[in-house]
């Protein structure tokens, strides 16, 4: 069986392994996986608490020191334990023998809780985790994370300004106003049509008796001034009374005849 018929199972230094080694022994305890992780021996306490449902304000001391303690050597078998872990197992130990140990009938009335600096420690300890909680459960932007924007400066070439004095700015404007001066021309143009003449021309092709249409007052021949002119007569005439308009409906043709 070649090669690549056979199963790859790993590279060994870049020969390929095609069935696992006889001699090959993987002890039992090579890998081992803890799903629970603890911040400090409060967390754990706090931990074997809640997992049995007691009541934080009367902690059965016997249970949770057995248990904080089996926890304990199994940590031992494994890490170096912090040295903290090992205070709170004393701790236990003391309010346990406490607990244990007869008091005097006198003195029952007057000793406080073992337990009380245990809870208040407990209780706090609660408080500020539920308080980490509810901020690590906000948005990251704006807490961890800041949008940063910063606005491109704009490059481009870039041109000294000139030192110019007042002195040399007047100087140059009367340097122009003295070449402006010497290209001065002015040409007169008669008029080659004139208001009053077209008035009078106007007066004479027109009857008082008879009607004439508006637009034959017009030459096409005349362009645009001749038009502009004859208007400009036309209405010269109506406000001097001498003409007359008449239109029977809106956009109906106008017609124009003399004033008797």
């Amino acid at each position: 069986m070649s090669e690549a018929d056979a199963e790859i199972l790993a590279r060994v230094r870049g020969e390929p392994l095609t069935r696992l080694p006889q001699n090959l022994y993987i002890p039992p305890d090579a890998l081992e996986v803890f799903l629970e992780t603890f911040e400090g021996p409060l967390d754990l306490l706090l931990y074997l608490i809640k997992r049995q449902n007691l009541d934080i304000l009367d902690i059965p001391i016997s249970d949770i020191t057995r248990q904080y303690m089996a926890y304990i050597a199994v940590m031992q078998e494994r890490l170096d334990l912090a040295a903290e872990y090992l205070v709170m197992a004393a701790m236990l130990a003391e309010i346990k023998s406490r607990l244990l140990l007869p008091r005097p009938a006198g003195d029952a009335e007057d000793e406080t809780d073992p337990r009380a600096e245990l809870v208040r420690r407990l209780q706090e300890y609660e408080r500020f985790r539920q308080a980490a909680e509810t901020l690590d459960s906000l948005p990251r932007l704006e807490r961890d994370l800041h949008p940063a924007r910063v606005a491109a400066p704009r490059h481009g070439p870039r041109q000294s300004e000139p030192q110019v004095s007042l002195d040399e700015l007047l100087g140059a404007l009367r340097g122009v106003l003295a070449r402006s001066q010497l290209h001065e021309h002015h040409q007169i143009q008669g008029e080659t049509l004139s208001v009053r003449e077209r008035m009078s021309q106007i007066l004479e092709r027109l009857e008082p008796a008879r009607f004439s249409e508006f637009q034959s007052l017009f030459s096409v021949r005349e362009g645009r001034l001749g038009v502009v002119v004859t208007l400009l007569a036309v209405l010269e005439l109506v406000r001097e009374a001498l003409l007359e308009l008449v239109q029977a409906e809106p956009f109906a043709p106008i017609y124009v005849r003399l004033r008797a």
